[in-house]
């Protein structure tokens, strides 16, 4: 999967990007070969590692949670490989304690999404992580946390009711009614 969005070139700059949600992966590696990049794709930390061994980043972008190990534990394995490479971690559920561990595992920065590439960019160049806008200041609410994470474990059954009311512990006409709702804006 990695060959197809990568640039020819040696000389370029590369990013391993490291995300279980392949339309993210797909956008953001188009946007940072627009950016003079050349990205390989992984959608798992050990996906994520494999890569790295066979073709050495100088940076990568590591999602917070993905199935499997998280990128909290991929960090120290890429920083082992490459001490110099710099790693931001990425995240949809941000919160002060994780982006503290990722800064001491030597993450470069943390990053709350959604961000852009710019974002991104500036993010991996910079020198210091600004630990103060590294949880943003209006975070999202329980209830909106709440209905990601049932719209993901959602997707992840195919849609299927029965099978994520399972997964999520919950009686299946339970799960109905919260999806019948509309989402939380924050």
């Amino acid at each position: 999967m990695s060959e197809e969005n990568q640039i020819e070139g040696e000389d370029q700059p590369h990013l391993l990007l490291v995300d279980d949600d392949p339309t993210f992966t797909r956008v953001m590696a188009r946007a940072m070969n627009r950016r003079g990049l050349r990205v390989s794709i992984a959608g798992s930390a050990e996906e994520g590692f494999a890569l790295a061994e066979q073709d050495l980043p100088d940076y990568a972008v590591l999602d917070l949670k993905m199935d499997g190990d998280s990128g909290l534990v991929l960090l120290p394995k890429l920083l082992a490989l490459d001490p110099e490479m710099r790693v931001v971690i990425l995240t949809g559920y941000s919160s002060i304690a994780t982006a503290v561990e990722a800064i001491k595992r030597g993450a470069c920065n943390y990053l709350c999404k959604p961000a852009d590439a710019d974002d991104v960019l500036t993010a991996l160049v910079s020198e210091h992580a600004d630990l103060d806008s590294l949880v943003p200041e209006n975070p999202m609410s329980v209830d909106r946390l709440q209905w990601e994470h049932i719209q993901r474990v959602l997707a992840e059954h195919d849609g299927n009711i029965s099978a994520t009311a399972r997964a999520l512990g919950m009686h299946r006409r339970t799960l109905q009614r919260k999806l019948q709702k509309r989402p939380v804006r924050r």
